[in-house]
């Protein structure tokens, strides 16, 4: 049902814009922008009215607010007409005068509709491959053994679920895929936890406090090594790519311990136990000890043990589910089989969830909903006297609990315009590392049981993410000062 209300708000939202738009910005193409629209469309001039006079802000001269204005306005340091734009803006007699923004084009309706499926088909595979290996190692007895393993901490976090369930050893291996980056994997073991966990719930329509709890861990995106934005800055010729690691990692961890002391509220449960304590410490010393050794290392040298962690971890549990069942004489083939079947199923089951979702956020994107609401948070900010460099970095923000690929476009876009080492730029890569999409969990994640009643599920995910981009904001105030323009 709360789905169903964001969904129908999105919509509703959109074509509003949408409408003002073309009423007051003349705008006549907007409609079909969001029907037809195509990301490698022509890019779009967009124009604003500065927030303040540049000469009541205090700037020098010229060249200062110029420098200032590119952050500001997103406005290529190359581009003539802009320049003018900026240089006309300071002159002492002319008022807020007008600002460039290039706006970069998003798919509209059905280009959104065709990648939504292109994106469920990009599943299977993999979908298939860890579904199967999963298998294997529940009929080997794997799963049942890392529950055991772990079973004393999780029963205190997850006090309905049976003790040995098979449903805890899911969890562990989407948290520690998550923890490590491995976003691939991390999705078909998360989905397996869901049906492990639905096995448990007595209203299948209804989300459980277990799922609840899962999910709002899962989507908190708890991130040890951000490779892919230390390698997309690297790529962008970043003077230090890897200056976003400690941020990064203390906003996610901060966002995760938030969403589980929300939802621990909710459900009444103790974390003051000595069990739950000595988990959350002793995973805060690992995280602590990796960064110090992690900071020791070159650019070069990150990356390369980043990746031999991450990928040695896959290839471990091929070993280690493979030779556990030679040991318990399982035939393993037809063990993979089995499992991998239930991924191909579930990757089609998830097309309709996927494809309402994403076109939803579409339309929010094609109408200028996201460019509003920026410029009025900067605009709001900017009237009580607040810093508004922050501001610039929020489209990530804001785009991240709807959609993954769209907010590390929006990341690209904002160090590609503004800067890779500006401000706004390395913001937009914590933001980005600081929580997962939410939202498209939500319905891919709930939709794979047939999940209709999320309960308090989406509002703790969503007030969750906000701590988290509260911290990133904070945090790269606390580590990036000295790249804000004065």
């Amino acid at each position: 049902m709360t789905l169903g209300k964001i969904w129908s708000a999105f919509i509703i939202i959109a074509i509003s814009v949408a409408c003002y738009q073309l009423i007051a910005n003349k705008q006549t193409v907007i409609f079909s922008k969001m029907v037809i629209g195509k990301a490698d469309d022509p890019v779009d001039t967009v124009y604003y009215t500065l927030a303040q006079n540049p000469i009541k802000a205090g700037f020098k001269d010229t060249v200062s607010f110029f420098n200032y204005a590119k952050t500001f306005a997103y406005a290529p340091a190359s581009n003539d007409h802009a320049a003018t734009m900026v240089i006309a803006a300071t002159t002492p007699t002319s008022i807020e005068q007008l600002k460039v923004r290039w706006i970069k084009p998003s798919d509209g309706i059905i280009e959104t509709c065709k990648s939504a499926v292109q994106i469920c088909l990009g599943l299977i595979g993999i979908m298939a491959l860890f579904m199967g290996l999963m298998r294997i190692a529940e009929v080997a007895g794997g799963i049942q053994w890392l529950s055991k393993k772990i079973g004393p901490f999780f029963s205190k976090l997850f006090p309905e679920i049976p003790k040995g369930h098979p449903s805890i050893g899911h969890m562990m291996l989407n948290f520690s895929a998550n923890l490590l980056g491995l976003d691939n994997a991390a999705t078909p073991f998360g989905l397996k936890a869901m049906q492990s966990l639905q096995e448990l719930n007595p209203n299948k329509e209804t989300a459980s406090n277990a799922q609840i709890m899962f999910l709002c861990l899962h989507a908190s995106g708890l991130t040890l090594i951000p490779i892919s934005i230390i390698a997309t800055r690297a790529a962008l010729k970043s003077a230090n790519p890897t200056d976003i690691f400690v941020p990064c990692m203390l906003a996610t961890f901060i966002a995760t311990m938030a969403a589980m002391i929300i939802v621990s509220l909710r459900q009444k449960i103790k974390l003051f136990q000595p069990v739950i304590l000595a988990w959350i410490l002793g995973l805060s010393i690992v995280i602590a000890s990796l960064v110090v050794y992690m900071l020791h290392l070159s650019q070069a040298g990150l990356n390369e043990f980043s990746s031999l962690l991450s990928n040695g971890i896959i290839l471990f549990l091929f070993v280690a589910i493979i030779g556990g069942a030679w040991y318990k004489k399982i035939d393993v083939f037809d063990a993979f089989v089995e499992g991998a079947k239930g991924g191909f199923e579930t990757s089609i089951k998830i097309i309709p969830y996927l494809v309402g979702m994403l076109v939803a956020i579409s339309m929010l994107r094609t109408s200028g909903t996201f460019d509003l609401c920026v410029q009025g948070m900067k605009h709001v900010f900017a009237s009580i006297g607040m810093d508004t460099h922050f501001v610039d970095g929020l489209p990530t923000a804001l785009i991240k609990p709807m959609s993954g690929s769209g907010a590390r476009g929006m990341m690209i876009d904002t160090m590609k315009n503004v800067g890779v080492d500006s401000f706004a730029g390395k913001l937009s890569c914590v933001l980005q590392g600081s929580s997962d999409t939410t939202l498209y969990v939500v319905a891919v994640y709930f939709g794979a049981v047939g999940i209709k009643k999320t309960r308090y599920a989406i509002s703790t995910m969503l007030l969750a993410d906000l701590v988290g981009i509260i911290s990133a904001v904070l945090l790269s105030y606390l580590f990036f000062a000295k790249d804000l323009i004065a």
